[in-house]
């Protein structure tokens, strides 16, 4: 039923604005049925963070900004949700129109600039749901006109440490004027120390809460040599790579809408997230797992993700030319290759082409 939904739908969805196509889609989870997925194949399972996934295909920030409907995403196939990004205050974003597709290119231009309403709102609903289990993480970010954005940090982390699953720091979006700077040595040292300071002071009445940091596939290496460094000083409990890039692949189709400013997902971002990928994992050296994000669309592009470091994945822009039947093509094609590889878990496969990946010549 989910799927013939999805088949029929999915050309409507096409013809509508983006950004309307995707409220759409936000109400029309109400109308599914409230039927659990079947049961993952046991190679499938993932424990990392101190969480344990029933899959390792995860549904990545942006989607449910507002966690109105993370149980329902769930329910479609997927092994955990992201909501957010949050911010502490209600927040318009930039001006519409803000969301761009590039048809040709199966890739999305945004400039949303953490639209949301606000962390209140999607505390209740959290704590509303909180009896039904699932992981769902929360992505925290500052609202743009906050003048001390590390405090915006560490207030999410007290906020939402009793109903999130884990958290993501976004320093990564393109859509926030300075937000990146936070990247930057000197930033992220104080900005993580705070936040774990945070999460410490919070674990007796929340219990322990992983914190991961979530990249963009635009630093140099020499930045990600800080980037790493800095993450594994704190004993941050995992990274995710990466985030939406504000550079434009050659590749890129002539004639549509690759000027647009914002960040760029889906397709023409799987070399250059893939390299950033393998390059972090080297230098993590197993301190903590990575998620992989960008350009997955197939089950080969999410095993690729595994074998340059990926313990687990996300995927987004994928769906919007793919749909929901992308989550058990991914999942079949994942265990086919174990099957292959005679392995019995997918950790026997994370990072075996790391090394080489990272000998390669830069992606263009």
């Amino acid at each position: 039923m989910i799927g013939l939904f999805d088949l029929l739908s999915r050309p409507l969805m096409r013809a509508l604005d983006p950004e309307d196509a995707h409220a759409l889609a936000l109400k029309a989870l109400r109308f599914l049925p409230q039927t659990k997925p079947d049961a993952d194949p046991p190679e499938l399972r993932v424990r990392a963070f101190g969480l344990n996934f029933p899959n390792p295909i995860g549904l990545a920030a942006g989607f449910d900004k507002d966690a109105v409907a993370p149980d329902a995403l769930l329910r479609l196939g997927f092994g955990f949700v992201e909501i957010g990004t949050v911010t502490p205050r209600p927040q318009a974003g930039n001006p519409r129109p803000r969301v761009f597709r590039l048809e040709a290119d199966g890739a999305v231009i945004n400039r949303l600039g953490f639209n949301n309403g606000g962390a209140p709102a999607a505390l209740a609903r959290l704590a509303a749901r909180a009896h039904e289990g699932g992981v769902v993480g929360v992505n925290i970010g500052a609202n743009r006109d906050s003048a001390d954005r590390a405090e915006d940090y560490v207030r999410l982390i007290e906020t939402f440490a009793a109903v999130a699953s884990y958290f993501t720091v976004n320093v990564s979006s393109p859509n926030t004027p300075g937000l990146r700077n936070l990247q930057q040595a000197a930033a992220l040292d104080d900005l993580l120390g705070r936040v774990i300071d945070a999460r410490e002071r919070v674990r007796p009445r929340a219990g322990p809460t992983p914190v991961l940091l979530k990249i963009a596939p635009d630093v140099t290496l020499a930045d990600l040599d800080d980037v790493v460094g800095i993450a594994r000083k704190h004993r941050v409990d995992g990274m995710i790579v990466s985030n939406t890039t504000i550079s434009r692949p050659g590749s890129l189709s002539p004639g549509g809408r690759a000027a647009e400013a914002g960040g760029l997902s889906g397709r023409p971002l799987f070399k250059l997230s893939t390299r950033i990928l393998a390059e972090t994992f080297v230098r993590a050296e197993s301190q903590f797992p990575l998620i992989g994000v960008g350009g997955i669309d197939s089950g080969a592009t999410a095993i690729a993700k595994i074998k340059a470091g990926a313990t687990l994945l996300q995927l987004y822009t994928g769906l919007v030319y793919r749909g929901i039947g992308l989550v058990p093509e991914m999942k079949a094609g994942i265990s086919a290759a174990l099957k292959r590889g005679n392995r019995d878990s997918l950790a026997a496969m994370v990072g075996v082409d790391a090394a080489e990946i990272t000998a390669d010549s830069w992606p263009g």
